[in-house]
């Protein structure tokens, strides 16, 4: 693959502007054995735009980041074994020191939370076993080229209210899932309620709307639903799912070039848009305009929408406790509203997602960007529950909420109790 950085941005790879045969990041995603399970995937060469012209390059010899067989294996002197085969052990710490190299003294703090999300990551993968460190390195370092070229800087990358996913001539939508792929424990994750997705597809189909009401427990929530329902045969339709995100990962410099493969509303959260009392109107605004752009989307009708109505990620009450986090009723209430104002048939169906231990988030939250990432080869799942009747109005919006989240709730336990009885499973 050909990757290409400036050097102000500090970034890590860099190419020349044609294609090198001999670069260990140079090669086809489709065609490959690590091709999107997309049925609608395009063919594309893993390669990022092309930068302008004016921007500085700075050539590095990546071949020596990533060639296992001429790198010295470093030996553990920790105690405890090593979680690294020595190779994989080499080709990460060539990977760390390519970063370092890179990262000015007046930054560590961001060099050791890159350092941190490599070691996490080249664990991960390694504990799922599906793939060599050096296709490892091409993941991790072309997140991080990505993260620096459209999350910071001049070039930053600008979400509108409303985004569609950029499929070509980058596919940022398989490329994101290809990249947790190799974290993600398959063989025991689970899908529950198929005959409710199965239902629910059927009437997007159809020219009706759906909005799954969901938990939400990692950065990769959205990459976890893709590939699960890819697994049972709706990869398609995982790729026309539009998902309302929050300010974090529209602006966070390692979650913009996931989120630019994802159909979005863009919206700020109630959690976090009073932590800056001046740029409150303008949210408020933002989130208006995101409001309508939703509306006109559910009057054209054939919308899938993954909403979290708690506005935010489930978190650790314990060590081995993640309690689903209570939705917001009036978060629940607005999008019963815009499918009334839609004059479209509307469905709502609970969906339960099982992922924290894919992507553990911080125990505390924060209104800021910037987050230490952690990951874990993990099973993950997904339950989708009966449909919710949409009937009542103001008098009955108390009631649909709470049948919505307890149907979450039941539906998490029993994927939980799924992916237990399969291998020892943390979560609660």
């Amino acid at each position: 693959m050909i990757l290409r950085n400036r050097s102000s941005l500090l970034l890590l790879l860099a190419a020349s502007a044609a294609p090198d045969s001999s670069s260990a990041f140079h090669h086809q995603y489709v065609g490959s054995s690590r091709s999107s399970s997309v049925a609608a995937s395009p063919a594309f060469s893993v390669r990022p735009p092309v930068l302008p012209s004016s921007s500085t390059a700075t050539r590095i010899n990546f071949s020596a980041v990533a060639d296992s067989e001429s790198a010295t294996a470093a030996t553990s002197t920790d105690e405890d074994v090593d979680p690294l085969s020595p190779e994989s052990r080499a080709v990460m710490e060539n990977v760390q020191a390519a970063i370092a190299a890179k990262v000015p003294e007046d930054k560590a703090e961001m060099g050791d939370m890159l350092s941190h999300f490599v070691s996490e990551y080249f664990t991960a993968c390694e504990n799922g076993g599906q793939q060599p460190p050096e296709v490892t390195a091409e993941n991790i370092l072309s997140a991080i080229q990505f993260g620096f070229e459209h999350g910071l800087g001049p070039s930053k990358y600008t979400f509108d209210v409303s985004h569609d996913a950029l499929r070509e001539p980058f596919d940022y939508y398989s490329w994101g899932c290809d990249f947790f792929r190799p974290t993600m424990d398959l063989e025991n994750s689970v899908v529950l309620g198929e005959e409710n997705l199965k239902k629910a597809f059927r009437q997007i189909e159809e020219g009706d709307n759906v909005v799954f009401l969901a938990n939400h427990q990692s950065e990769a929530d959205p990459q976890v639903f893709s590939v699960l329902l890819e697994s049972v045969g709706f990869g398609e339709e995982a790729a026309h799912v539009r998902y309302v995100a929050g300010h974090k990962v529209t602006t966070d410099a390692l979650a913009i070039p996931f989120s630019m493969g994802r159909n979005l509303l863009c919206i700020h959260s109630k959690k976090h848009i009073d932590a800056d009392p001046e740029s409150k109107p303008t949210k408020q605004r933002q989130n208006l305009q995101t409001m309508s752009a939703m509306l006109k989307m559910m009057r054209r009708g054939g919308t899938s929408l993954w909403v979290a109505p708690s506005g935010g990620r489930d978190r650790r009450s314990s060590p081995s406790d993640v309690p689903v986090a209570p939705f917001d009723s009036k978060t629940v209430d607005m999008f019963r509203l815009m499918a009334t104002k839609s004059k479209r048939p509307c469905h709502f169906y609970p969906l339960s997602m099982v992922s924290y231990e894919l992507c553990p988030p911080p125990d505390t939250v924060e209104a800021g960007v910037g987050e230490r990432r952690n990951v874990r080869y993990s099973p993950i799942g997904i339950a989708v529950g009966e449909e919710v009747p949409n009937v009542g109005g103001l008098e009955c919006r108390h009631a649909f909420c709470e049948r919505a989240m307890e149907d979450v709730g039941e539906g998490y336990e029993k994927c939980v109790e799924a992916i237990r009885e399969k291998v020892p499973f943390r979560c609660e």
